[in-house]
């Protein structure tokens, strides 16, 4: 696709990319969407990494977007590696499956990188990864929570590679998304959009499926 531009965020670019997150988002995990006010709070979220808030545009139009937080990982002696977590990652839906989104991936991976970054983890469908380079966090030792927790959903993607050989890892992520918990904000801020109609659609049960199940062998 001709015409193509990456380049880092700006704060003239926040409502665009709200309103663009909104669109690829609405429907899909549940119904309407609540990821367009993760991003809307985020930027003011202490893990929040401006350094990696990517837009892609085509002739100047902004139709994806990547933004990051920090992470982390601890090993069995207590010690934390930080890391990073990726999302949302959005593609406006007149341009989904066209591997745009490998771009912003690939671009900011790369970004990561001289930063001195060597993993990135994140919840995800597999389906929509795997081909990314991500793998399940049971194959890194890495578990959620508990010792022996290894959700189906999350992903992990190493950098370096290698970089997680030899240890067991426990996931901590930031505390960037629990604004989402908070429903009456999430609805307040969406009145400040165009109406849309919330419904189910099938990519709803599969989140359920991915996000309520575990790799146990």
């Amino acid at each position: 696709m001709n015409h193509l531009t990456i380049r880092l965020e700006t704060e003239k670019d926040y409502r665009a990319v709200e309103e663009l997150t909104r669109e690829a988002f609405w429907n899909v995990y549940k119904p309407g969407a609540d990821e367009h006010y993760f991003v809307h709070t985020m930027r003011s979220h202490p893990d929040f990494i401006p350094s990696l808030a990517f837009v892609l545009e085509r002739d100047g139009e902004i139709i994806g977007n990547i933004m990051y937080t920090k992470a982390w990982l601890e090993d069995e002696t207590g010690a934390r590696k930080e890391i990073l977590s990726f999302g949302p990652l959005c593609i406006a839906p007149a341009y989904q499956r066209q591997k745009l989104g490998k771009l912003l991936i690939e671009h900011s991976f790369d970004a990561a990188r001289r930063m001195g970054y060597d993993v990135n983890i994140i919840f995800g469908n597999p389906g929509n990864y795997v081909s990314r380079g991500f793998v399940n966090c049971k194959k890194k030792n890495v578990s959620f929570v508990r010792e022996g927790n290894f959700p189906t959903a999350l992903l992990v993607c190493e950098l370096i590679p290698g970089v997680l050989d030899g240890k067991k890892w426990m996931y901590i992520p930031s505390t960037a998304a629990d604004c989402c918990e908070d429903t009456a904000a999430v609805a307040a801020f969406d009145a400040t959009f165009p109406p849309r109609e919330k419904a189910w659609q099938p990519s709803q049960e599969e989140f359920y499926i991915y996000s309520h199940s575990s790799v146990v062998r």
